[in-house]
């Protein structure tokens, strides 16, 4: 990990931690990944301050997993204790999607990758984000390790895959959440366990849509795309982009306040949500919500050079 790829992620975590926990909790949960919590610390009355200064000496993997457990948005894996593999094809404050498929279906499989942007999701295509000058497994590997969930395009062929069926397997033995989507062929093995997508005479758009639902749904990645989700709308580069996250946060059911307060409380000061379809998409949530609408009014100024010094 480069050094200030180290410290910026640290300085995540130590945000992460100050908003979580209190100092007492800070100190058990680190305590818990290894970290020496009785050494030398300045004293300063921050826990963001403090955490920082418990991680400065901590080993790179250390961290990783430090931020791994807080979701902390990185671009790094833990594959094994002796080596850190750097996935550099997640997106920033995405959730992040292995899309496990047969190379004769790239395509499409792409076209569904472009699609899942759209709701704060990056998909990872083999045989299409695999830089040549990396060794190929390493950047799979990484890929596996670090995913959120993993979607198997299932059709004839499938099975009999080595590389795709290790891909599922490693999912499994994570743990992770497996989407089925069925294209000829039904769950197998240990993925039978999971409700399949059937994208028979669907559009790739609705496939995608589906996904998101499934992903927003499962108590395994609710709260990662929620807050992808989130993330993605305060920081839309247009005002289209804007307004089709925002519609895809009003159509999640039960949605909590916090994630409606976060762009409530960033939209001021983005020139994107605050310019006047994305500001009355952004009102119209929040009075559903029952919370305060974001106005662009700025308060008057008196001025009045005749005053006392």
């Amino acid at each position: 990990m480069k050094v200030l790829e180290r410290l910026e992620l640290i300085d995540r975590i130590g945000r992460e931690l100050q908003s979580r926990m209190g100092y007492s909790e800070i100190a058990v949960f680190l305590k818990a990944h290894g970290v020496d919590t009785k050494k030398p610390t300045s004293g300063v009355n921050s826990k963001w301050v403090y955490s920082k200064e418990l991680l400065a000496d901590e080993p790179d993997a250390r961290i990783v997993r430090i931020a791994t457990e807080l979701s902390v948005p990185h671009n790094h894996v833990v594959a094994d204790p002796t080596r850190i593999l750097e996935a550099t094809f997640w997106e920033p404050f995405h959730l992040r999607l292995f899309l496990s498929h047969l190379s004769t279906f790239k395509k499409t499989t792409g076209q569904l990758q472009a699609a899942l942007r759209r709701y704060g999701v990056s998909a990872f295509v083999a045989h299409v984000d695999i830089e040549p000058t990396r060794e190929w497994m390493d950047e799979i590997e990484a890929g596996l390790h670090s995913m959120d969930a993993l979607v198997a395009i299932l059709m004839p062929g499938f099975k009999e895959s080595n590389w795709t069926d290790q891909e599922v397997g490693v999912a499994v033995g994570r743990g992770v959440l497996v989407i089925p989507v069925m294209k000829g062929l039904n769950p197998y093995g240990f993925i039978s366990r999971y409700q399949g997508l059937n994208s028979q005479g669907k559009t790739v758009a609705t496939v995608a849509s589906e996904i998101f639902q499934i992903l927003v749904r499962s108590p395994k990645t609710r709260i990662k795309m929620l807050s992808c989700l989130t993330e993605t709308t305060i920081q839309s580069k247009s005002e289209e982009e804007a307004i089709e996250k925002l519609r895809h946060i009003g159509s999640v059911k039960d949605l909590p306040s916090p994630y409606l307060q976060k762009i409530q409380e960033s939209a001021p000061v983005s020139t994107v949500l605050t310019a006047p379809a994305p500001l009355a998409e952004l009102n119209k949530l929040l009075a559903a919500a029952g919370l305060k609408p974001v106005s662009t009014k700025k308060e008057a100024f008196d001025f009045d050079d005749d005053i006392p010094f």
